[in-house]
């Protein structure tokens, strides 16, 4: 996760504590909690292949109170209720509180068409530190990559309730061939809804995702969209306008952003230089973590095909602290494994080998080249 917003305006955000400063002591993971495989939406995208209904043999609420007391005892910081769509629970305010009474931060990832001002007010008052609403284009495009007629205004009357309640809010977006052009209405968007922060996701080829490689941008598309994302933002933050504009999922774009303002302001790159190094790069099984409906621990969200144990059986901080598991072991200290282009790669300390699902859903191979680095081998020292 790269926020663009910091690098051009050096503003302090919500995350910096946990992605920019210096770590002292162990890392205690933020959590992905996809608390039910059940979505009213059947998006084209969607990496957990959500479905109507709940997965047979979901955490019921007596596991799902477990899980949080022990990631509360592990000091999990953040912990994200994912789902399917989250709000589908019907213990989900219950769940969130208890998260929030044991010092977990609660957040949701949504795609916003449950959310009536009633529930508005509930997340706010729950303490709900922010709801990501997923709008993945303007009406047309949106509602035909969520696959419900409606869903775009739903979504929208979502954010607004959100608003006018004062809950913390942000767009998700996730960039496909079908809606890049449509990033400028995003911003639009962002801007006349007063909405707090927008996330630019790359495709991840997981989930229904993995039969949308041929829908991924090319280099020279993926550049040009990064390009335009910092464009608007730059344009935000000069007229004063205090919004958070994130890309993630590709960490070239942590790379390229660097790049950039080396060229132009050489010694801001400086003091941004420590912040990129200070997170360093992709994170999966390190800093982000995530426990599906069944219980199943995996290293990120994206990542469902590899399992490192179950909380039924096992403590959370007890799976991710085992090692016995070579795709955990590895990404704890991945570059020897990495191969390609990836291991040629000078900026291994700010990128650490970019996104494995891709990877592997590609060749095959956990550890080979991310085929969605737009960055070329001369930018990467081959």
């Amino acid at each position: 996760m790269l926020s663009i917003s910091k690098i051009i305006s050096g503003q302090n955000e919500t995350g910096d504590h946990l992605r920019y400063r210096r770590r002292e002591g162990p890392v205690r993971p933020v959590v992905v909690w996809n608390s039910t495989r059940a979505c009213n939406l059947r998006c084209k995208h969607c990496y957990a292949s959500a479905r109507l209904k709940p997965g047979e043999g979901e955490l019921s609420t007596t596991e799902a109170k477990q899980l949080i007391d022990d990631l509360a005892a592990y000091r999990v910081p953040v912990i994200l209720f994912s789902g399917g769509e989250p709000l589908m629970r019907p213990d989900f305010f219950e769940l969130a509180n208890l998260a929030r009474e044991k010092g977990i931060r609660p957040t949701v990832s949504t795609n916003g068409t449950l959310i009536t001002r009633e529930v508005a007010w509930r997340l706010k008052e729950t303490g709900v530190g922010y709801a990501g609403i997923s709008i993945d284009g303007m009406r047309d495009t949106n509602d035909r990559m969520r696959g419900y007629d409606g869903a775009f205004d739903a979504a929208i009357e979502g954010v607004r309730h959100c608003v006018a309640v004062g809950q913390r809010v942000g767009l998700r977006f996730t960039i496909t061939r079908d809606n890049y052009r449509e990033v400028d209405q995003i911003f639009d968007l962002v801007e006349s809804e007063s909405i707090d922060r927008v996330c630019f996701y790359h495709l991840v080829y997981s989930g229904r995702g993995s039969q949308l490689i041929e829908q991924d941008l090319n280099s020279v598309e993926k550049r040009a969209v990064v390009d335009r994302i910092y464009e608007r933002t730059a344009d935000l933050c000069r007229r004063g306008l205090n919004k958070e504009i994130l890309t993630v999922d590709n960490h070239a774009d942590v790379v390229y952003s660097f790049l950039k303002l080396k060229d132009s302001a050489p010694v801001k790159a400086e003091e941004v230089w420590q912040w990129l190094q200070n997170a360093g790069g992709n994170r999966s099984g390190i800093a982000i973590g995530c426990v599906d409906w069944h219980g199943d621990v995996h290293p990120d969200q994206f990542t469902m095909n590899h399992t490192l144990g179950n909380v039924r059986e096992r403590k959370f901080g007890d799976i991710w602290e085992d090692d016995s598991h070579p795709i955990m072991a590895g990404l704890k200290e991945r570059k020897p494994l990495l191969h390609g282009r990836c291991a040629a790669c000078r900026w291994l300390s700010i990128c650490n080998g970019n996104f494995r699902p891709r990877a592997e859903a590609v060749s095959g191979d956990f550890w080979a080249p991310d085929p969605a680095c737009y960055l070329t081998d001369e930018e990467i020292g081959i």
